[in-house]
């Protein structure tokens, strides 16, 4: 990982921000860099000031596989969810768990609390004091401690082998 500089304080954001930019814009024209770059550059300077602790990449590439399987199982749920809505609702079993976390980190912690809201059925309602319990909606509950060992292994290991700073 590069060491922090103050030109690029987030190389990596800069990177996903001029990304992103330029699939908005659907164009590559010289404006389109020349703006996205500048976005890219002046974002994370603006914004440095709230991140008094970056998380440090440890394995880019299994951010990336992460990534994609968020995006598969949204798009699964997404499925789901509708079939439930549109179908009976004896089938519904709403339900909040108590989600024991291993992340130590905020970041992380919040990283995994969004995808666990963007996964739809499933909604992060509020975190322990100690941050070690996150409260969990779900909008089926069949079997708790199958539900709990499914984040653990899609999202929340991953996430720990992703950053450095959430290694047990």
């Amino acid at each position: 990982m590069m060491a922090r500089s103050a030109f690029f304080p987030h190389p990596w954001l800069s990177l996903v921000l001029l990304l992103v930019w330029l699939l908005l814009m659907n164009s590559l024209s010289a404006g389109t860099w020349v703006l996205g770059v500048f976005l890219a550059w002046g974002i994370p300077q603006l914004t440095d000031v709230f991140w008094p602790n970056p998380p440090k990449l440890h394995h880019p590439l299994v951010l990336l596989r992460f990534a994609v399987r968020v995006l598969g199982d949204i798009a699964i749920a997404n499925l789901e969810v509708a079939k439930l809505v549109v179908g009976a609702n004896t089938k519904l079993q709403p339900g909040f768990i108590e989600y024991p976390l291993e992340l130590t980190d905020d970041f992380a912690i919040s990283l995994l609390a969004s995808t666990i809201s963007l996964t739809p059925g499933t909604v992060s309602s509020d975190i322990s004091d100690d941050r070690r319990t996150l409260l969990i909606h779900a909008l089926t509950v069949d079997d708790e401690q199958a539900l709990i060992e499914t984040i653990k292994q899609r999202y929340e290991r991953p996430l720990m082998e992703v950053f450095e700073c959430s290694q047990p």
